[in-house]
């Protein structure tokens, strides 16, 4: 008997107020599959951790891996979980910021490509990032992550 443990992520939804409204920190996912797409091929900087790491730890490392730049200090707003529709389940926190973007360097993966051709190619995990207001986001994040926003919007009131 095979047992399938759940696939967890945690992350950082780093936001800013400025005077058009809040803004948030999104990374379109990076590798060939999503060069071309918008809607649903942006996330919160996230990545998988294991049952003895605490979530919160997570996040912060993650998020230092995914962008290459430390994740800012402050207190940190849980925003709950999501599942998305691949069944990883989501642990996210907002955490006011505004980090320099200047430093931005993606760590990377490693997949067959192009597929069955037995090469192995490397790509960035996340291929750009950017402040992005409520509604925009809305319109590119990965559909699960979109309660994070809502969260969000609630808590900054």
């Amino acid at each position: 008997m095979t047992v399938r443990t759940t696939r967890r992520s945690a992350g950082l939804l780093v936001y800013r107020r400025t005077d058009d409204g809040i803004e948030v920190l999104l990374g379109h996912m990076g590798g060939p599959l999503w060069a071309k797409k918008e809607a649903g091929a942006w996330t919160v900087p996230k990545g998988e951790y294991e049952a003895d790491e605490p979530p919160w730890d997570a996040a912060r490392r993650e998020f230092r891996e995914e962008l290459g730049i430390a994740p800012p200090d402050g207190e940190p707003v849980p925003l709950g979980e999501v599942v998305q529709r691949n069944g990883k389940v989501v642990t996210a926190w907002a955490l006011a910021g505004d980090p320099d973007l200047t430093g931005f360097s993606p760590g990377t993966f490693t997949m067959e490509w192009p597929p069955r051709s037995g090469r192995q190619a490397r790509f960035p995990e996340l291929d750009r990032v950017a402040w992005l207001g409520l509604a925009k986001a809305r319109e590119v994040l990965v559909t699960a992550q979109t309660a994070f926003l809502d969260r969000l919007a609630e808590h900054s009131g």
